[in-house]
């Protein structure tokens, strides 16, 4: 999204270079969901349309209805009226997060950017979150940053990367087959049905 312009190599979209896209342009294709949800003090409306009033309330509850947001707000004073503090201090993480899938659904990307959109979730909304997750990435490219491999296990193509380096790459099952680091750690984290969290070095 050039937050940082490029040292090194080219990033393309479509063939283009994104040194040649206006941000503007580039911006408008891309949804963003970070490890830490940014919500302002405003309505829950305002918050998952961003001020872009061509975004319908319609448009706004079917976004939430698929991603699992739609039955905590409507359990709020309000409902999509509720009053938000600011950095969303009354909502849980999960809750946080929900909103945060349901705002970029509702910009309908061709490009879903997720960075650690599940870490700080509990076991609860993530069920809620993975079944989200599904919806939201159809028909769209989807680069997702992840330690908590649940949440990639059915991209198309995994890269694992170590100390800043691409060692391994591929699905999920080839991955496995490989029987490498990533296999270790999918090994680590779903050891006896748990799900541990690790980190990669």
């Amino acid at each position: 999204m050039r937050f940082y312009d490029i040292q090194k190599g080219s990033i393309l979209i479509d063939g283009v270079d994104i040194r040649h896209m206006s941000k503007a342009h580039l911006r408008e294709a891309f949804s963003l969901v970070l490890q830490d949800v940014f919500l302002f003090a405003g309505t829950v409306l305002d918050n998952i349309r961003l001020g872009n009033d061509q975004i319908t309330r319609v448009q706004v509850e079917q976004a939430a209805r698929v991603v699992h947001a739609h039955d905590f707000i409507g359990s709020l004073k309000g409902g999509y009226d509720a009053p938000v503090a600011e950095r969303g201090a009354t909502f849980s993480a999960g809750q946080r997060q929900l909103l945060a899938f349901a705002r970029a659904l509702a910009f309908n990307p061709k490009i879903l950017v997720l960075d650690e959109a599940t870490s700080n979730i509990d076991s609860e909304t993530e069920a809620l979150i993975q079944d989200a997750l599904s919806q939201l990435m159809q028909g769209r490219t989807a680069v997702v940053v992840a330690h908590r491999l649940s949440t990639i296990t059915h991209s198309d193509n995994i890269l694992v990367l170590h100390k800043g380096e691409v060692v391994e790459q591929g699905s999920h099952t080839q991955l496995l087959q490989q029987g490498g680091r990533y296999a270790k750690l999918y090994q680590l984290q779903f050891a006896n049905g748990t799900k541990a969290e690790t980190k990669a070095g």
